[in-house]
């Protein structure tokens, strides 16, 4: 996993993000620092690893009702593209943070897995003029993220219910031969992340 280089001059800023997994309390969240002249394809490889999902699925950026998505790529849930509706799109690997995202404030979505249907809500929290801060890098979060494949929210949850309880009839199959019971929902790994962004550089 490589961040994409080139395209025209940009003047340098530093955003400070936040980005929410929406309908899943208490909240998941991440704090980060990205280069506004990156791509939204680059920032969806941050995405992945600040959050900690592992890339399976298929993506799209929602800004001021513009969609942002990865027309080149194909998926196993590709499929689910033929049931979204029709909106004007930008391509992912093409368009650039710093001509969208503006303003402090600035909200926009992140959807992940059109099955399971991730959605997260970003904001754009400082927008920093020291461009030569080390990005990208994850300053704070909180709780694990759901497993992949565990059917959105509310599989999620119900998967959590099932870990708290052993007699449960399905807890052999869903967590000790599936999830696994070491699973912490409450755990971050805030040094783990940043050297897995580190390894983006370097490849």
């Amino acid at each position: 996993m490589s961040l994409e280089r080139g395209g025209g001059k940009i003047q340098a800023k530093t955003l400070q993000l936040k980005i929410i997994l929406d309908g899943v309390k208490p909240p998941i969240w991440r704090r980060f620092l990205v280069k506004n002249s990156m791509t939204f394809r680059d920032l969806h490889k941050i995405i992945q690893i600040v959050m900690g999902w592992e890339d399976y699925h298929l993506y799209e950026f929602s800004v001021n009702d513009l969609r942002i998505e990865d027309a080149e790529r194909f998926s196993v849930d590709s499929m689910w593209k033929a049931f979204r509706p029709k909106a004007e799109t930008e391509s992912a690997k093409r368009t650039r943070l710093s001509e969208l995202l503006k303003t402090e404030k600035q909200k926009f979505s992140y959807l992940y897995d059109f099955g399971d249907s991730w959605r997260h809500t970003v904001v754009v929290e400082k927008i920093l003029d020291d461009g030569e801060r080390e990005t990208p890098a994850c300053l704070a979060g909180e709780r694990a993220c759901p497993p992949e494949d565990c059917g959105g929210v509310w599989g999620y949850e119900e998967l959590l219910k099932i870990k708290e309880d052993k007699n449960h009839p399905l807890y052999q199959e869903r967590i000790v031969e599936w999830l696994g019971e070491g699973f912490d929902p409450e755990s971050f790994d805030l040094d783990g992340v940043n050297e897995a962004l580190s390894s983006l550089e370097r490849e």
